[in-house]
Parts: structure tokens; C-alpha cells; sequence
């Protein structure tokens, strides 16, 4: 009989000890998520600066700073269309003090594109927010002797191979879009992939490439200056920061669009409660007057959506370009 009380005793212990670890854990990521940040976070960006996922990031960083009162500082990691970057956020301690600004390229286009990948699209990540969709305008150099899509074409079928077009690396929604455009057209222009978006613009604004589907908040300026020439927007309705500028649909190459987007990642692992802290902090910051008015003016909306809105999006995303990719037979090894 003692030894039957002794193991009841024992085993009403040890539930009492289990009870107090459950109870434990269910109050320290809560609390965890509460105190955060009590240092400095990093949002890894997988391009150059100068580009749409770096000027995203530093808006981002500069609301966060004020509304944590904690630094959040933007680190520009390159490299193999947005993998180096996007790899260093998958293998970083998930605990919220690195994040990732992820766009169409390394968070949708990758898996499909690269034979090899040093990460996965989405065991390796915790989305937090769609951030912004930016739109695509349809740039040539002044040099370029056209002056709307029809011309456009018509010169690349006079010229075949003679244009050469930019994009922000393999596999960048500059890439992909105009791939789209060659396939729907039957046109033929030469791809100059760059580390960036905004040293491809660069090299457009200075004549050493022809043309580009450039991030409407990077190419619009030198539009306005008279630097650039654009032809058509990529979105499937004008865009409300240059309404005069048909879509390329309009303009005669029907059911064509496309666009770029960039969201907020974290490492897979980071609990919810700090996922879902940044997240209600990014949408805030992203609903405020002069965060929307500023990314709209360029040709940016902003979106701000739960990780669950954005998780099923960046499936439709995957499979969409997916498909084409599948379909026009690119690959990167």
C-alpha cells in the first residue's frame, strides 16, 4: 500500500511539474513578444540599393525605428538573383531580430527558375505581410526610335537580337515581365541581368542598354525629366500616379500583365506572437497618410495584409509563375 501512495505521490508530481511547464510556455512566447524588440533588428534586403526591395525596406526601417524606439537598420546582401540574401534571413536565429524584405523573384519566381536552391520557398520562411505590389512601366531609352508598343515591335522584328534589355537579375520581376511581352509578341531582345534594379536603371537612363519594364518608383522621375520615354504600364489598369500612359493591353498586346511585390519575411521557427507584432506594426505603418501617399505617388500600393492572406498569395504567386516559367523553358543553373 506505501508503495502504491509513493508512486501516485510521484506521479501527481511529476503532472504538477508537466502542468507548470505547459502553463509556462504558454505564457512565455506572449511575454517574449511583449518586451520585443529590446535591441536592434536587421531587414536583410537581397539587392542592391538604389532598388524598389531596398526603398521599401528603408521606409519600413524608419516608421519601425520610431515606433519601437529600437534601431532597425537595412543590410543589402546580393547575389544570385536574390538567393545570398534571402538564404542568409532562412538560416538566421528565429527570433525576430532578422527579417527579410522578400519580392516576387526570391519568394515566388526562384523555386522554379534556379536547378538549385540553398533554401526552401516555404518551409524556410514565416511570412508577416504583403508589403506593396509596384507596377511596371514600359521604358525606352530616347535613343530607341519608337514611341508606343506598336512601333515597339515592330522595330524588334526589323531588328531581332539588336535591343537589349535590362532587369534587376534572373528571374526579377523586370525579367519575367518582359520574357512575357517577347513570348506574346514574338519579338527577340537580348536580356543584361544586373544586381538590382536600380543599376539596371542606371545603365538604361545612360544608353549602355535600350529598353526595360522598369519598377514604376524608380523609372517615373526620369520619365518626367525626359530621360526615359514610356510606352505602356504592366498592370491590368492605368496607374493612378501617371493615368496618361495606356497599359500594355490597351495598347495592343491583349490579356498581357504584370507587375513586382515585395513582403515581409522572417525565419521559420520565430514564434507568432513576434510574427504577429511585426506584422500589426508594418500594416500601422503602411495605413498611415503619408506612407501610402508617398509609395501611390511613385506608382506603389501599399497592401498590408495577415501572414495567412499572404501565405495563400504567395502560393497563387508560385504556381502562376511557375507555369510560365515551365512554358518559355527558362533556367539558371
Amino acid at each position: 500500500m506505501r508503495k502504491i501512495k509513493a508512486a501516485l505521490a510521484l506521479a501527481a508530481a511529476l503532472f504538477a511539474g508537466l502542468a507548470a511547464v505547459a502553463a509556462h510556455a504558454q505564457t512565455a512566447a506572449p511575454a517574449q513578444a511583449e518586451g520585443y524588440p529590446t535591441r536592434p533588428v536587421t531587414i536583410i534586403v537581397p539587392f542592391a540599393p538604389g532598388g524598389s526591395t531596398d526603398v521599401l525596406a528603408r521606409v519600413l526601417a524608419n516608421k519601425l525605428t520610431k515606433a519601437w524606439g529600437q534601431q532597425v537598420v537595412v543590410d543589402n546582401r546580393t547575389g544570385a538573383g536574390g538567393n545570398v540574401g534571402a538564404n542568409a534571413v532562412a538560416k538566421a536565429s528565429p527570433d525576430g531580430y532578422t527579417l527579410g524584405m522578400g519580392s516576387i523573384g526570391t519568394h515566388a519566381v526562384n523555386a522554379s527558375l534556379y536547378a538549385s536552391m540553398p533554401y526552401d520557398t516555404v518551409k524556410d520562411f514565416a511570412p508577416i505581410t504583403l508589403v506593396a505590389e509596384v507596377g511596371l512601366l514600359l521604358v525606352v531609352h530616347p535613343s530607341v526610335p519608337v514611341n508606343s508598343v506598336e512601333e515597339l515591335i515592330a522595330y524588334a522584328k526589323a531588328n531581332p537580337g539588336k535591343l537589349n534589355y535590362a532587369s534587376g537579375g534572373n528571374g526579377a520581376s523586370q525579367h519575367l515581365a518582359m520574357e512575357l511581352f517577347k513570348n506574346m509578341t514574338g519579338t527577340e531582345m537580348a536580356h543584361i541581368p544586373y544586381k538590382g534594379s536600380g543599376n539596371a536603371i542606371g545603365d538604361l537612363v545612360g544608353g549602355q542598354v535600350q529598353i526595360m519594364f522598369g519598377d514604376m518608383p524608380l523609372v517615373l522621375p526620369y520619365v518626367q525629366q525626359g530621360r526615359l520615354r514610356a510606352l505602356a504600364f504592366a498592370g491590368t489598369k492605368r496607374s493612378r500616379a501617371a493615368p496618361d500612359i495606356p497599359t500594355v493591353d490597351e495598347a495592343g498586346v491583349k490579356g498581357y500583365a504584370a507587375s513586382a511585390w515585395y513582403g515581409l519575411f522572417a525565419p521559420a521557427g520565430t514564434p507568432a506572437p513576434i510574427v504577429d507584432k511585426v506584422n500589426a506594426a508594418v500594416v500601422k505603418a503602411l495605413a498611415e497618410p503619408d506612407t501610402a501617399d508617398f509609395l501611390m505617388k511613385q506608382g506603389a500600393e501599399a497592401v498590408g495584409n495577415t501572414p495567412a492572406q499572404f501565405t495563400a498569395f504567395q502560393k497563387r504567386e508560385m504556381d502562376k509563375w511557375g507555369k510560365l516559367i515551365k512554358v518559355i523553358g527558362l533556367r539558371n543553373e
